[in-house]
């Protein structure tokens, strides 16, 4: 079998299914469960069926103007995951190999193995901030692309021109192509003249962007993502995606008819979720006192935030401990930390239910 079906659930997940009373939950991602408004309106009504591989023409432009590119570089999937299995079924023979980051949210693993592909990890350097570092890249003669998340989850850091100019002349010399899941990309917790906003616009090697409704405009229900193709050769990349795109034809009428008024709209839910997550830290900046034996690592940008906990015990042991008493978090290991003790909690959540989340993260640190 390609993935291990029989994998057991571990201490955590099972403390949660017989936890009988109420919790605060930091580890939220999904932007449906918190109250936010999203602009979305009301979806329209399908005239008809008349399937388009790429994605309706409409829809691929007004996902353009978000990158910045011309609809004829888009291609629409259900979701970036699904943009992962068709670029690996582009890119990839069985065997192949894709570089992939850590710490990062554990689903390449899966994405990759369910195509019949190997992921090699790469640490990510941190120093005070996350970096790239591309000497620390495992290009074997099996390599067929980097992937990037920028910015990171749970990391919050985003690809610099530096790395990627590094990235640019490792890769380009030897055909290798770049993916970028940019689905956070639009929540910097500031302004950095460093920042690779969006690879969609770059020329110097194969690379695709990677973006969806999920995350942008709080709208994961309405499944709806997409690829963006630029560097040499892009033209003929996607017109072998539309081939693997016209075999699924995964994405709804509905959706695509929509997509023009959503992405419009976004900057509803982007306004409100900025605002939280600018409290947010604030609030779990001001949790953390100035002698405590924990630190919250500093963040560019995204959903999530990261503390840096002693290793007197496992992150596991902590989680627990914090699920007993009545918060629940992610524990480091769930994203490959490469050293070190870390707990991740989401930005997402109310500012009232961070505050009581952090009143009992502080009591049990």
């Amino acid at each position: 079998m390609r993935i291990d079906f029989t994998q057991r659930e571990n201490a955590l997940a099972q403390a949660l299914e017989a936890r009988l009373g109420s919790y605060v939950d930091l580890t939220v991602g999904n932007p449906t469960a918190v109250v936010l408004p999203t602009g979305s309106g009301q979806l329209p009504a399908s005239p008809g069926y008349d399937p388009q591989p790429r994605g309706l023409l409409e829809a691929r432009e007004a996902v353009g103007l978000v990158h910045g590119v011309d609809a004829e570089r888009v291609v629409l999937t259900a979701s970036t995951s699904e943009a992962y299995s068709w670029l690996f079924k582009l890119l990839c023979d069985p065997g192949d190999e894709v570089l992939v980051p850590q710490p990062c949210y554990p689903l390449f693993e899966y994405l990759t193995a369910l195509e019949s592909v190997r992921a090699v990890p790469y640490s990510l350097r941190y120093d005070r901030e996350w970096h790239l570092d591309a000497s620390l890249l495992k290009i074997t003669d099996r390599t067929r692309a980097v992937l990037i998340v920028s910015p990171g989850n749970p990391t919050g850091s985003f690809l610099k021109r530096g790395e990627y100019a590094e990235l640019a002349r490792l890769c380009g010399s030897r055909g290798i192509a770049l993916i970028s899941d940019e689905v956070f990309a639009e929540f910097p917790s500031a302004a950095d003249a460093r920042r690779v906003h969006t690879v969609a616009m770059l020329d110097e090697v194969p690379a695709f962007a990677l973006s969806g409704l999920s995350k942008i405009a709080g709208l994961p229900q309405f499944k709806l993502g997409w690829i963006v193709a630029s560097g040499p050769g892009w033209r003929e990349s996607l017109a072998q995606l539309e081939l693997i795109a016209d075999t699924y034809l995964s994405v709804s009428t509905p959706v695509q008819l929509a997509a023009p008024a959503l992405l419009a709209a976004r900057q509803v839910f982007q306004r409100a979720l900025k605002t939280r997550l600018t409290n947010n830290r604030a609030l779990l900046s001001a949790a953390r006192p100035r002698d405590a034996s924990w630190d919250v690592l500093p963040s560019e940008g995204g959903w999530s935030a990261i503390l840096r906990v002693p290793q007197a015990r496992s992150e596991e042991d902590l989680a627990l401990e914090l699920l007993d008493a009545g918060v629940l978090v992610h524990p480091g290991y769930f994203f490959d930390f490469p050293s070190g003790a870390h707990l991740v909690i989401s930005l997402l959540v109310s500012p009232s239910d961070l505050a009581r989340g952090l009143a009992v993260l502080r009591s049990v640190l």
